[in-house]
């Protein structure tokens, strides 16, 4: 599934916006998503500040070329308190900076209800700010879960914002022969959804294991192409993988 560009009602000349990769499952791509989703922003010139919002896999703040924050959530207890939240609230108003913030699974809920709770839509608009939501759908035994966040926050929000990345990974993002915008969930949140990008699946035994071996190094795309532990065909796999998700991005209203 490719990118759709759904004609969205993001503001003109939003410059600063807020990205919030949000999943309530664990291991699905969260900090694929972010980690591309940043290097396309700022191979366009944006002024990106990454943001590490995962109290236990700090997998975002691994990749040294994207220098993101990491977010201290959690008390001597180990309890997200979310009254942390308050001042990345203030700097999303305030800061001229692009924000791209990776929530892990443990966060997903907390985030979620300080988002709701405080209308953080609403303050975010009001400053001039657009906030756009992207949620991984993963195929395979990843599908249900994924889902099931897709459905929670599309079930509480009046936005049209969500991002829905169509990781095809882990296998086909399909249920009883029906692709995913022929689900009943999508369906019938589809008013919800501003677009779709789909990172499509490939050979596992060529571009899988070469996809893994750049995350395994906490690569960005572009360093791995340059990167001479890879082979010629190492390389070409990854330049063909971020062309093709760049020329999606590249449709959609942020870019």
């Amino acid at each position: 599934m490719q990118a759709q560009d759904t004609n969205g009602t993001d503001p003109k000349g939003c410059e600063t916006t807020i990205h919030l990769i949000l999943q309530g499952k664990g291991g699905v791509g969260k900090s694929v998503v972010a980690s591309w989703l940043a290097e396309f922003l700022i191979a366009r010139g944006k002024p990106v500040q990454c943001i590490d919002g995962d109290p236990v896999n700090r997998s975002l703040g691994q990749y040294k070329a994207l220098r993101a924050e990491k977010l201290d959530l959690v008390n001597q207890d180990g309890l997200v308190q979310r009254t942390r939240y308050d001042a990345l609230l203030e700097r999303f108003a305030t800061e001229d900076a692009v924000f791209v913030v990776d929530s892990g699974a443990t966060a997903f809920m907390p985030f979620w209800a300080y988002v709701m709770e405080t209308e953080m839509m609403r303050i975010l608009r009001h400053a001039g700010r657009c906030i756009y939501v992207h949620v991984p759908i993963s195929g395979g035994e990843m599908l249900n879960d994924t889902l099931f966040g897709f459905k929670t926050l599309a079930e509480s929000t009046t936005e049209r914002n969500l991002v829905l990345w169509i990781n095809e990974y882990f296998g086909p993002v399909t249920r009883d022969e029906k692709r995913f915008e022929q689900m009943q969930v999508y369906v019938d949140h589809q008013s919800k959804v501003l677009a779709c990008v789909g990172i499509v699946q490939r050979s596992p035994d060529t571009y899988g294991q070469t996809i893994r071996r750049m995350r395994e190094k906490k690569l960005t795309l572009s360093e791995a192409i340059e990167c001479p532990d890879f082979m010629i065909a190492e390389r070409s796999r990854i330049h063909i993988v971020r062309r093709d998700l760049f020329e999606q991005l590249e449709r959609l209203p942020f870019a």
